[in-house]
């Protein structure tokens, strides 16, 4: 029965029965890091195994759960290093959370004006076409969530439901209704009246671009999970539609989406929204370009940009 000694990296309530010596039931040849964590675990229910950072002793760098011991260099009975990550939460749940406040906040603006505003709104086509595209945006993403996405980590920091949420419910949810429900783009107002804000031609034509996002990034969305079998965190390189030219389209589709509410309003909050959610997937998509081709080395095609066609 292989045995390790677990120290913790730093003392909290639900580590301080540390250290301690743990025991599987399970060949040393066979066992891995995620078999340190369950008997971890069995001492300390509190302890849950997405709570741990398992390292070697004296590294800081997180060893996956699939790694087998013998491959980290951990042998029978040696010492290893745990860290509490604190309370954790699911991605999906996290993901529910965030999408659903925009599903509240702009129902409530659009039909509720008098709350808002002080009054009635005469919503213009442009408000309506708005307000569609907004909650079907984030319909999308709520079905998205629970029936198509495949995540390869089971969770995060419980306070990232309120760091993320706060992105979505303020920024799309609260700043966007605000602006774009609001008086200033109602149907009888000088912004609307006479400009091409009214104009159908303009109006479908945003529209038609939203929809062609959209769609795209569902595509994309799909590809992604056919890529990985359920219940596995299996990696492969991405292929097909839009992935022959960036690493990450579904942000490059996302991203054009938003461009086309702000295109259509001209509203200052589509704007502010479009552009840190731009900058927030720019960021996401280098770094997951750089592991892509980290990974699989010259396998990876050579001319892909992380996000944005023949650009970056």
């Amino acid at each position: 029965m292989p045995s390790v000694q677990v120290s913790a990296a730093k003392k909290t309530p639900v580590a301080r029965d540390l250290p301690t010596f743990v025991t599987w039931d399970k060949p040393y040849e066979d066992s891995t890091v995620l078999d340190v964590k369950k008997a971890i675990a069995a001492k300390n229910p509190k302890f849950y195994t997405a709570r741990q950072k398992l390292t070697l002793k004296g590294d800081n760098k997180a060893l996956s759960d699939e790694t087998k011991l013998k491959d980290a260099g951990i042998a029978d009975g040696a010492d290893v290093s745990v860290k509490d990550l604190g309370p954790q939460v699911s991605w999906r749940t996290v993901f529910l959370v965030e999408y659903v406040g925009p599903l509240i906040i702009h129902p409530l603006f659009y039909h509720f004006p008098k709350l808002f505003f002080g009054g009635p709104v005469q919503h213009s086509v442009l408000q309506k076409y708005v307000y569609t595209a907004v909650l079907a945006h984030f319909v999308k993403r709520e079905l998205e969530t629970t029936f198509v996405h495949r995540f390869s980590h089971g969770t995060m920091p419980l306070f990232n439901i309120f760091k993320n949420s706060a992105h979505y419910h303020l920024l799309s949810g609260v700043l966007l209704a605000w602006s774009v429900y609001s008086p200033t783009f109602a149907a009888n107002s000088p912004w609307i009246r006479g400009t091409i804000r009214e104009n159908p031609t303009f109006l479908w034509s945003c529209l038609a671009v939203f929809v062609f996002a959209e769609l795209s990034n569902l595509r994309t969305h799909l590809t992604l999970r056919n890529l990985r079998p359920e219940g596995t965190t299996k990696r492969a390189i991405p292929r097909g539609y839009g992935f022959n030219l960036v690493s990450c389209p579904n942000y490059f589709f996302e991203s054009l989406a938003w461009a086309s509410i702000t295109v259509m309003t001209g509203s200052y909050a589509a704007v502010i929204f479009w552009l840190a959610s731009t900058y927030q997937m720019a960021l996401w998509a280098a770094k997951k370009h750089r592991n892509y081709k980290k990974e699989f080395g010259k396998e990876y095609p050579p001319n892909r940009k992380a996000m944005f066609p023949f650009i970056f």
